[in-house]
């Protein structure tokens, strides 16, 4: 695991950019957090590193938004409202498998409301600090990423 401070808002879309620079087509991010710990922020940042312009925001009642202009394309999941059960039905694998979707960054908020996990990912847990702080724990699973370094 991997933890990186956050000292505002700005960091964190920060470490979003660099995560959209990065990452290439079919990485998973499955993003964890309380309320306000900055997911979307983090995915805006993806959005940006990818050269998306489209403004992004948490799709909590459409549940998937996708972003195809820029690098690389984006899918952009929220299952806070959904229970595990309903997270089942929505076949989320042909994001990360890309067979029905171009391959892209699946980028997914509250992510542990998923019954079943990819077989390579990223989490991403936003703790909260003090006074507006925060704190990105970083943990792959089968997959690397270039600029993290064990910590």
């Amino acid at each position: 695991m991997t933890k990186i401070f956050l000292a505002d808002k700005e960091d964190t879309q920060q470490l979003g950019i660099t995560l959209g620079e990065t990452l290439a087509a079919g990485s998973v991010i499955l993003l964890e957090g309380d309320l306000g710990a900055g997911k979307t922020t983090l995915v805006q940042g993806i959005g940006k590193g990818l050269g998306i312009s489209d403004s992004i925001v948490s799709p909590t009642f459409t549940l998937i938004n996708e972003y195809t202009e820029g690098r690389i394309p984006l899918y952009h999941l929220d299952l806070y409202r959904l229970e595990p059960q309903e997270v089942t039905g929505l076949n989320l694998e042909s994001y990360w498998e890309g067979m029905e979707v171009t391959p892209g960054i699946v980028a997914i908020e509250w992510a542990e409301r998923m019954p079943y996990k990819p077989d390579s990912y990223l989490i991403v847990r936003l703790i909260y600090g003090q006074e507006g702080t925060r704190q990105a724990e970083i943990t792959t699973v089968n997959c690397q990423i270039n600029f993290l370094q064990e910590s």
